[in-house]
């Protein structure tokens, strides 16, 4: 099994940074892809970026492409999302998630549904 814990959420205004931390333990077999979703009353839950650990490039959604990074420790047991240049409409609770992939297509496609652990998720508020 996986667990993992968020945490670093807060309020800020727009412009301001935030940076998440997400705690990763259990069978690292399980968690070889790992990322970011977020999700704002009445939405879907959205990707906003995941990375393949071993290797390879991040994937980050096009809305924060340029403000956000996605970064995992040495130990892959930490993952970061570091948030520049904060917008309203960054606003959601933001959930850190894992799964096992064998190809690192299907990590950086981000679909919420195939990602089989949760965390518990951290409240993001950014005001005008």
């Amino acid at each position: 099994q996986v667990q993992l814990v968020e945490s670093g959420g807060g309020s800020v205004q727009a412009g301001g940074s935030l940076t998440l931390s997400c705690a990763a333990s259990g069978n690292a077999y399980l968690r070889n892809c790992i990322g970011w979703f977020r999700q704002a009353p009445g939405q879907e839950r959205e990707e906003v970026a995941t990375l393949k650990t071993g290797g390879g490039g991040p994937s980050l959604a096009d809305s924060v492409k340029g403000r956000f990074t996605i970064s995992l420790d040495n130990t892959w047991s930490t993952l970061y999302l570091q948030m520049n240049g904060l917008k309203p409409e960054d606003t959601a609770m933001h959930y850190c998630a894992a799964r096992r992939v064998w190809v690192a297509e299907d990590c950086y496609a981000g679909r919420a549904p195939d990602f089989s652990y949760w965390g518990q998720g951290t409240q993001v508020t950014v005001s005008a």
